[in-house]
């Protein structure tokens, strides 16, 4: 089985934690620096070449995720995902910030300059236009994303179980 692809841009070679688990076939370019426990999965791309991409420690990018960054100007709009945060299935992180514990659902497309706020959730499909604010404790829903409601109590609790699901789960794929 071959391991992810890790490559430089412009002669910066991605920064990865060595207690970070990075699935075969991820790809990771550039200006990326991952955390401790962060895991990252099978055909995940993350490619920090107009800015940088800092993953933190612990967090969650499941399978077939595209994180990027942009230019808006002059300006280069890094992509940051906080400790502990959650990012399902192909979902699309484009020059945003995902603050700690944030979750993001299965193809939800979050972008440039948004903010998904500390234990916010966005919801599976939706998707987060430029410079929009998902506030903690809230649920944002459909294309475009907007408020649906407040997090329920058994929300909260599985937004907090997934990212600690998927270090145990990395450690079981992690070779021996």
């Amino acid at each position: 089985m071959n391991g992810p692809i890790i490559l430089p841009y412009r002669n910066i070679l991605p920064r990865i934690d060595p207690r970070a688990f990075i699935a075969p076939g991820a790809v990771v370019i550039g200006d990326v620096e991952i955390g401790p426990e962060a895991n990252i999965w099978f055909n995940v791309v993350i490619r920090g070449d107009d800015a940088p991409i800092r993953i933190g420690a612990g967090a969650n990018i499941q399978d077939g995720t595209v994180v990027h960054v942009t230019i808006d100007g002059d300006r280069h709009i890094a992509c940051e995902i906080g400790e502990g945060c959650a990012v399902g299935h192909m979902a699309l992180l484009h020059g945003c910030r995902l603050e700690p514990g944030a979750f993001v659902g299965m193809k939800a497309c979050v972008m440039d300059l948004a903010v998904v706020e500390a234990g916010a959730m966005v919801a599976a499909g939706a998707v987060v236009t430029p410079r929009k604010r998902v506030k903690a404790g809230e649920l944002w829903a459909g294309t475009p994303a907007r408020f649906a409601r407040a997090l329920k109590p058994e929300e909260r609790d599985y937004m907090r179980w997934v990212p600690a699901h998927y270090r145990e789960l990395a450690e079981e794929y992690r070779p021996r």
